[in-house]
């Protein structure tokens, strides 16, 4: 009886609406509405996958930065919970979140919000680099949040300034004529996962800041960004595409 009244929403407002007020609540209850302390929010969607295209217009999935500056960040602002600069939106298609989520009754999320005190929960993430431009020695490269640092570079296997091995895992042969090659240090960048973040983070090495050769990250929506120290990574996300040196591109993309 009333079944029709429990029935999730099937209109994409209404669906952004009521996950924006899910998250809302969950915010002003996490650590006393401290903001400072939150670290990252994980949404975890477990739609039936005639509803995916829904939820993913809902969250802007194809515009990874919209949804967090356009709502989660206008929540805080409006309620004067202030995150940190540094703070993180993850957001996951999965059907058995973790035990540790809270999921809404309206709608088919789930969120964790991590914090000083409650770390991400980390699931084995995988993703894909695609080489658009330069001749690497495989097309497509598997990544996964067990590996090590996965270091990038012309040639496989070189000798650093400092006398030292090093490996590229994703490697640019010396030899090849592809002229993108050329630009390629032997210790241009590196891939980390960040445990902390549960994301992937690319960070120039020595060879790929200046005045050597240069790093530059393209995102989805358009948006450009420059490695100019070994010190600051980028966060990875769906869609960027990574120029090493003056033309060879990386495509990176997480694995569903």
């Amino acid at each position: 009886m009333l079944d029709f009244l429990k029935q999730k929403p099937k209109d994409v407002k209404l669906i952004r609406s009521n996950i924006v007020d899910f998250i809302k609540d969950q915010l002003k209850k996490t650590e006393g509405g401290e903001g400072s302390n939150i670290r990252g929010i994980q949404i975890y969607v477990m739609c039936d996958a005639v509803d995916k295209y829904l939820y993913e217009s809902a969250l802007f999935v194809n515009e990874p930065a919209r949804f967090k500056e356009e709502e989660v960040q206008k929540i805080a602002d409006d309620f004067d919970i202030n995150l940190p600069l540094d703070w993180t939106l993850e957001i996951l298609f999965d059907d058995n979140p973790p035990t540790e989520t809270i999921k809404a009754k309206n709608v088919d999320v789930a969120i964790f919000i991590s914090t000083q005190n409650r770390k991400a929960i980390h699931k084995e993430r995988n993703a894909v680099i695609k080489v658009l431009h330069g001749e690497a020695e495989k097309d497509l490269y598997n990544i996964n949040s067990k590996n090590d640092r996965i270091n990038i570079g012309r040639e496989q296997k070189v000798s650093t300034a400092d006398g030292f091995y090093r490996e590229n895992a994703i490697a640019f042969p010396h030899d090849s004529n592809n002229k993108s090659n050329k630009s390629i240090s032997r210790q241009h960048a590196h891939i980390e996962w960040d445990e902390d973040m549960s994301a992937f983070f690319l960070y120039a090495d020595d060879g790929g800041v200046p005045p050597a050769n240069k790093i530059k990250v393209k995102s989805k929506n358009g948006e450009e960004k420059r490695l100019l120290t070994t010190e600051i990574g980028h966060h990875l996300l769906n869609g960027d595409q990574i120029i090493l040196g003056e033309s060879a591109l990386l495509e990176f993309n997480y694995a569903e």
